[in-house]
């Protein structure tokens, strides 16, 4: 699905509760979502701070892009690598479809997109475990945690699923 520029400037605005780069700590991060949650990472960078922080998703979606620019995968645990292909301004059934089975697998789990990552935040929030959270970065901003619940789900299938 090619997502309409209309849609896309709703999601420029953050999907949860936004913390600056400056607030980001280990500590904060962890008053914030609790200890050991499921939580899902959307983005490179997002992921190796939180590897970085001693912390590991449960689900790590990661595109070896950073604002567009080629870098290397974080490192980090994953007992099960998937791939999957998604164009910029896209989210393909394909992606979809490893998303979810992603979810029923031995954690944790990466899943490496050929192509761009970005708009994967939607399904992952859709289809996430209830009270599961989710963290993506917010370009030039800082990193925003969602909460998965029936509202933010709801928010998101009026963005995405038109």
């Amino acid at each position: 699905m090619h997502l309409p520029e209309h849609l896309r400037e709703n999601l420029r605005k953050p999907l949860g509760e936004l913390l600056e780069d400056s607030e980001i700590t280990k500590d904060v991060i962890l008053k914030k979502i609790g200890h050991d949650p499921f939580l899902i990472t959307v983005g490179d960078a997002t992921t190796e701070k939180m590897i970085d922080f001693g912390i590991v998703p449960s689900l790590q979606v990661v595109d070896s892009l950073e604002k567009r620019q080629q870098r290397d995968l974080p490192e980090g645990l994953a007992k099960i690598s998937l791939r999957c292909n998604n164009p910029a301004a896209e989210i393909t059934d394909e992606c979809i479809n490893v998303i979810k089975q992603a979810f029923g697998m031995d954690k944790p789990v990466r899943i490496i997109v050929q192509g761009e990552e970005d708009l994967l935040l939607l399904p992952v929030v859709f289809f996430a475990p209830e009270k599961s959270i989710a963290m993506y970065g917010q370009p030039n901003e800082g990193l925003v945690i969602v909460k998965i619940n029936e509202e933010i789900r709801n928010k998101v299938k009026s963005s995405w699923m038109l």
